[in-house]
C-alpha cells in the first residue's frame, strides 16, 4: 500500500473546505482529477473518507482521523528541506564529547556555552574520561572528539588531529592553616615538601605527571608520592582532608573547597596543555562546527 503526498495534500484540501469545488480552486485543477484522487486514496485505505450528498460534503470517522496524520505528515515533509540543511552543514545533528577532568574548570563550560548559543538543535552527549581512555575511545569511533592533555602516541599520529586551546602553570593546592604558608604568594614549593604528594597516576597523563614531578626536581625535592587518585575534584578532596599537598592546573582554583587554598609558586613552573584531539577522518559536519566554530574562539 502506497500512498502519496499529493493524495494527502489533496485529501486535506477537501477536508478544511468540506467542498470539491471550492478545493479544486484552491488547488489549482479541476475538479474531476480531484474526485478521482480522493477514491484512489480511498480505494488504497480500504474506506470512505467522505460522506458525499448532492448538497454537502463530511468528514467520516475515519477522514478526521486521517486528517490529523495528514497534516503532521505533511508538515514534516514541508520541514524536510530545512532539517537536511541543518544536518549539512552541522546545524544540528550529534556530537560526542569526552573530556578530562580539569577541562571542567577552565576550557569547557565556555566552549559548551558559545556552542549551544550558535548550534541550539544539535545534541550533545558529555563524557569524562581520562586521556588514555579518550585515545581508546577516538580509536574506535565512540567519541567524535576529546579535551585532553597531550602528548599523543606517535602511532596515532596519522589517525588523529590535534589542536592545542589552553596552556597554564601548575599551582599548590594544600589544607588551609599551614602556618609557613600564611600570608605568603607566591610561595616556596620547599615550604610544604614535608607533606606528602597527591598526584595522578601516570599512565592516566604522562606529560603532566612527568611536569609535576619536574616541578619538585627543579627546586631540589624529591617527593614523597601519599596518594595517586584519576580525577582532579578527588585530587582536591583529599587536599582538603589534609592527606597532603597536590601541584594542579591553575584553574583548578575556580573549584573551591572548604580546607582547600590555592597558592602560586615561586620560579619557572612547567606549563600544562589542554587540546582537542579527533579523528581525521571523521567528516561530520557537527564535529567540524564545533572544531570551526572553536578555531575562532582560540
Amino acid at each position: 500500500m502506497t500512498i502519496e503526498l499529493r493524495q494527502l495534500r489533496y485529501f486535506v484540501a477537501v477536508a478544511e473546505e468540506l467542498h470539491f469545488g471550492r478545493a479544486a480552486v484552491r488547488l489549482h485543477m479541476t475538479q474531476p482529477p480531484l474526485s478521482q484522487t480522493i477514491q484512489a486514496l480511498e480505494a488504497t485505505l480500504g474506506n470512505s473518507l467522505f460522506a458525499r450528498t448532492n448538497r454537502s460534503v463530511a468528514l467520516t470517522p475515519a477522514g478526521s482521523a486521517l486528517l490529523t496524520e495528514a497534516r503532521r505528515l505533511l508538515a514534516q515533509a514541508h520541514a524536510l528541506p530545512e532539517l537536511v540543511h541543518q544536518a549539512a552543514s552541522g546545524e544540528s545533528g550529534r556530537l560526542v564529547l569526552a573530556f578530562v577532568s580539569t577541562a571542567d574548570y577552565s576550557v569547557l563550560p565556555p566552549f559548551l556555552r558559545e556552542f549551544r548559543e550558535h548550534y541550539p538543535h544539535v545534541q550533545i552527549e558529555l563524557r569524562e574520561a581520562t586521556t588514555d581512555i579518550q585515545l581508546d575511545d577516538l580509536a574506535q569511533n565512540r567519541i567524535d572528539v576529546g579535551l585532553l592533555i597531550p602528548p599523543l602516541p606517535e602511532k596515532s599520529g596519522a589517525e588523529l588531529a590535534y589542536r592545542q586551546v589552553l596552556s597554564e602553570p601548575l599551582i599548590l593546592a594544600a589544607p588551609t592553616g599551614i602556618k609557613a604558608l600564611a600570608g605568603k604568594t607566591p610561595v616556596a614549593l620547599k615550604t610544604v615538601a614535608e607533606f606528602p604528594l597527591i598526584i595522578f597516576p601516570r599512565r592516566i597523563a604522562p606529560a603532566f605527571h612527568d611536569a609535576i614531578l619536574a616541578t619538585f626536581h627543579e627546586a631540589g625535592l624529591t617527593p614523597r608520592i601519599g596518594q595517586e587518585a584519576i580525577q582532579m575534584q578527588t585530587i582536591v578532596g583529599l587536599v582538603s582532608a589534609g592527606m597532603g599537598i597536590a601541584l594542579v592546573p591553575q584553574s583548578v582554583s575556580n573549584l573551591k573547597r572548604p580546607g582547600v587554598e590555592y597558592k602560586t609558586l615561586r620560579g619557572k613552573t612547567p606549563l600544562v596543555e589542554t587540546g582537542l584531539a579527533w579523528r581525521r577522518d571523521n567528516h561530520s559536519p557537527v564535529l567540524h562546527a564545533f572544531l570551526e566554530l572553536l578555531r575562532k574562539k582560540t
